[in-house]
């Protein structure tokens, strides 16, 4: 049988002729990929499934069919179709063809026929992208159900309220997935006929209403001026197309920019045998977790239905049963299910989220993929698949995501406050634990408000959330809902983002037009703006702020964290700090030293500013500066005993020390020792600068004012030569960095001042102290004369002057790409809508112009000096994205803000083992130069 196949070329270059269509190819090479992939039943299994090609879904499918597990047959339409879909709106003719064919093996397999008036087969049409994306995108059940189909499936099943069910989804899912019609006004007709036969949920609908549904949702389609196709292969194709084009939903695409999920080919269209758990009491559906995602304890979680199809779960539209009441319920197909999700954890080594469906008390499992899970439950996960050799400490690295480490410093409620009056007298509703955590905000009832709002914390209530709301719940602090379970939408993605949520909290009536909730049991109704608090780990609602805390962090997050810090040949993490309390909070956190002390820092205290300005003004008071700073080296050395802490000489320009001239008085004037406020604005208005950044800032200022240099180098080594004179065992290691050269000349002028003082320290104290002179590498003429930098020697004694570059890279990317960060803001958000820009470079490295340049001024440092230490201590040295490139480059160390440090620690173990075996660090640096 011929195979159409899809040329790499044709998906990933846009601008290729070939990119408007398919290669048929019997006997393709090996650039060539599949397009349409058979799973399940009669279908070979697939070696080495490509998740980038196949989906999260397709991939899942795959693999449980290799390893023995019951899977629907059908096949997947692989995720480069998606961009072909994107770029011209349709689909190559050819195929529909190899779709025919893949749908003809399944009839064979299964005995019945699609479209087939007396037995009809019927398939769902599931999107699938390779990061799991939950109801971002669409799906339609049911498809190949016609007047006539329908009548040939109540015939052949003996039942005709399930046939009829089955086609009111139908009819309800093309209208609004395929067509576009909203699936409001499908429900409205659903609760209208609800209200007139008295009964509160679907399943106690009779055949007879459901025929009567159907007619109302046909008149619905009237409305619209579209009408529902009676022709399977119709239905599937138009399916299809739905699918692939929710790829670029408006919820997708806020769900992808919030997630930064970016470089993915599109999702892949899953069309998979339809198997039935509303055939009656003798079937059902269900989502299950194979461990806890929330707190990530070793047991089964998960819930199901009698009598219902997949999407009644996951939508929250009834409550459904814990999963373990399917042992009482489905006892055969429940031993089944548990031998299932054994065999899965032990084959991907992770915990698995699946979904399954019971058909006449036969199990099937429809999807596998590894959970989404709070950062507690990740570590917990994590460090127990260690233990129970399920897999390796570096594989446990990559299941864990930044993100989750995040979320771990995200606060909860101190076991204080859970005892406390404020919040024990003040439970007003109990409901589901759907996301873990502590959430305090104003109410809000719709997602637009909450994205208005989120700047002062909002908590958003709903009846249950749908993919609509996704901007809502991400701009909340916390997600409350009175329907749907803990596998509800609502819960699943609070819980991937780490929110605090309560579903299924039907203590509380949500009248979502009013805004406001009711209480049952006390008639207390809670209007939009009012505070509440939500507890995520038990689901009770608390009336008013209840005090929240920043949770300890030990356990399996210090565990793990140290298996990221041993991974083999990984970047060191620094941080930045300025003062002995983040020093210390530093440490706490995991820094192996200060990669930047901004010294300029310590001038703004009230009681500091007035010094700084007689100086700048009169060039008075310079020792009274040198030893506010010298105690403050002292305290930040002291802390970081026996690391080391590199310490920016002052940086910014001398008028950001000094007041507007509109805030001048004349006793403002007379506390700087001026007669005439005249003349201080004369000479606050002389250091004016047009462009202050590219001013005198950095090394200019400190060659311009030479007793600067030396003023903080002599507080730096005196302050690590008192400490040695008190405590000999102390080991004080400070690195004074050069800001903002440009030149050979400008560094070698600052470090043999440096150097000049350092001596004179030493001799005055007679001792022999640990120091080092590097220089911050922000300028990018100063990246391309690298190695002239790394070269210069002291003339006196022949050494080498730098020992180390530290690159900044917010000044970097500023002056490459000849953007102001602080003005960035208001144009780049339409750069990346536009697609200009992929990300925030300020943000994440732009590795092709800034990465570039610090791997070709890295590599020319290190050539001329082997032992040159090479770091970051911009923004993006706590950026994930940004580390992964820095390790790969082959740098020693990045530095970024002591909150960050956890973040970057873990950033850094994940990229060592992502790039697994291969060249030592300084081998890989010079190796893989630009330009070599």
């Amino acid at each position: 049988m011929t195979t159409i196949y899809m040329s790499r070329s044709q998906v990933l270059d846009p601008n290729s002729k070939a990119s408007t269509g398919l290669t048929i190819s019997a006997a393709p090479g090996e650039d060539m990929m599949q397009a349409c992939v058979p799973f399940g039943g009669s279908a070979p299994s697939v070696i080495k499934p490509n998740k980038d090609i196949l989906g999260g879904k397709g991939l899942g499918l795959q693999e449980m069919s290799s390893i023995g597990i019951d899977v629907p047959p059908g096949f997947t339409l692989t995720t480069p179709l998606c961009q072909v879909f994107d770029r011209h709106g349709d689909l190559p003719p050819a195929l529909w063809a190899e779709v025919d064919k893949a749908i003809a093996r399944v009839e064979k397999d299964l005995g019945r026929k699609f479209g087939d008036a007396t037995n009809p087969l019927l398939f769902s049409c599931r999107s699938g992208a390779k990061i799991s994306m939950p109801g971002m995108m669409d799906t339609v059940l049911n498809v190949g159900l016609t007047k006539e189909t329908v009548e040939g499936l109540a015939k052949a099943t003996n039942n005709r309220r399930f046939a009829y069910d089955s086609f009111r989804r139908l009819l309800d899912m093309f209208g609004d997935v395929v067509l576009g019609i909203p699936h409001e006004d499908f429900e409205e007709k659903l609760e209208a006929l609800k209200e007139k036969v008295v009964v509160l949920d679907d399943v106690d609908l009779s055949t007879e209403h459901l025929e009567e549904l159907c007619q109302s949702y046909y008149k619905v389609y009237e409305t619209h001026g579209k009408s529902f196709p009676q022709d399977a292969t119709e239905q599937v194709r138009a399916c299809i197309k739905a699918v692939f084009g929710s790829w670029n939903s408006e919820r997708a695409i806020k769900y992808r920019e919030i997630n930064q999920i970016t470089s993915l080919l599109g999702t892949a269209c899953n069309i998979q045998a339809m198997v039935f758990g509303n055939l009656g009491p003798s079937s059902g559906t269900g989502v299950a977790f194979s461990r806890d995602p929330g707190t990530g304890k070793n047991e089964l979680k998960g819930e199901y239905l009698v009598n219902a199809q997949g999407e009644d779960v996951v939508a929250g539209i009834r409550t459904p049963q814990p999963i373990s009441a399917m042992e009482k319920g489905f006892p055969a197909a429940y031993a089944q299910f548990i031998k299932n999700i054994h065999k899965l954890e032990h084959h991907f080594k992770d915990m698995q989220d699946v979904e399954f469906t019971v058909q006449d008390e036969k199990l099937w499992m429809l999807q596998c993929r590894s959970g989404k899970r709070t950062g507690q439950a990740a570590f917990a996960i994590a460090c127990d698949l260690v233990d129970e050799k399920l897999c390796t400490q570096e594989e446990a690295l990559l299941k864990v995501e930044p993100d989750h480490v995040q979320q771990m410093l995200h606060p909860t409620f101190a076991p204080d406050a859970l005892k406390s009056a404020i919040y024990l007298e003040n439970i007003i509703a109990v409901g589901l634990a759907g996301g873990p955590g502590a959430a305090v905000g104003k109410l809000v009832f719709s997602t637009k408000l909450a994205e208005e709002q989120s700047a002062v914390g909002v908590i958003l209530v709903r009846e249950n959330t749908s993919p609509e709301d996704v901007g809502g719940m991400w701009a909340s602090k916390g997600i409350l809902t009175s329907r749907g379970g803990v596998t509800s939408h609502a819960a699943v993605v609070a819980r991937g983002w780490g929110k605090p949520c309560v579903c299924g909290c039907d203590d509380l009536i949500i009248n979502e037009q009013a805004r406001t909730f009711t209480v049952k049991e006390t008639g207390e109704i809670y209007k939009e703006g009012d505070v509440i608090s939500l507890n995520g780990s038990t689901g009770e609602v608390i009336r008013g702020a209840v005090p929240t805390s920043i949770p300890a962090l030990d356990g399996s997050f210090g565990r793990l964290l140290q298996w990221a810090d041993d991974a083999k040949d990984n970047l060191k993490v620094l941080a930045n700090a300025d003062s002995g309390p983040d020093a210390k909070k530093a440490r706490e956190l995991g820094a192996k030293g200060i990669g930047l002390c901004r010294t300029e820092h310590m001038f703004f205290s009230p009681e500091r500013l007035p010094i700084v300005r007689q100086w700048i003004l009169h060039n008075k008071g310079i020792d009274t500066i040198k030893q506010f700073q010298r105690g403050d080296f002292r305290e930040i050395l002291r802390e970081m005993d026996g690391l080391p802490v590199t310490i920016r000489l002052l940086d910014p320009p001398l008028h950001e020390f000094l007041p507007k001239t509109s805030e001048v008085t004349p006793e403002f004037a007379k506390s700087l020792n001026y007669d005439d406020p005249k003349k201080l604005i004369h000479d606050i208005e002389e250091l004016h600068e047009e462009n202050p950044m590219l001013g005198l800032r950095g090394c200019r200022l400190a060659i311009w004012r030479p007793e600067l240099t030396v003023m903080q180098t002599e507080a730096i080594l005196n302050a690590a030569a008192d400490l040695i004179e008190k405590d000999a065992l102390a080991k004080p290691f400070p690195r004074i960095m050069v800001p903002l050269i440009g030149s050979v000349a400008e560094f070698e002028n600052q470090a043999l001042s440096i150097k000049r003082t350092a001596e004179k320290v030493q001799k005055e104290r007679s001792l022999k102290l640990r120091y080092e002179i590097g220089t911050m590498i922000e300028v990018p003429r100063a990246a391309l004369v690298s190695d002239k930098i790394a070269a210069v020697r002291d003339p006196v004694d022949g050494e080498r002057l730098c020992k180390f570059f530290s690159y900044g890279t917010n000044d970097l990317t500023q002056m490459t790409l000849g953007i102001s960060r602080d003005d960035a803001g208001e144009f780049i958000p339409k750069y990346k809508e536009l697609g200009i820009m992929e990300v925030d470079p300020f943000k994440t490295v732009d590795e092709e112009g800034v990465g570039w340049l610090v791997h070709l001024s890295a590599s020319k440092g290190r050539s001329v000096n082997p032992d040159l230490s090479l770091s970051v201590c911009g923004e993006h040295g706590g950026d994930p994205k940004s580390i992964e490139f820095f390790d790969k480059v082959g740098l020693d160390y990045v530095s970024c803000s002591p909150f960050r440090v956890p973040v970057a620690r873990l950033s850094a173990g994940r990229a060592s083992v992502s790039r697994g075996e291969g060249l030592p660090k300084k081998e890989r640096l010079v190796k893989t130069a630009p330009l070599k």
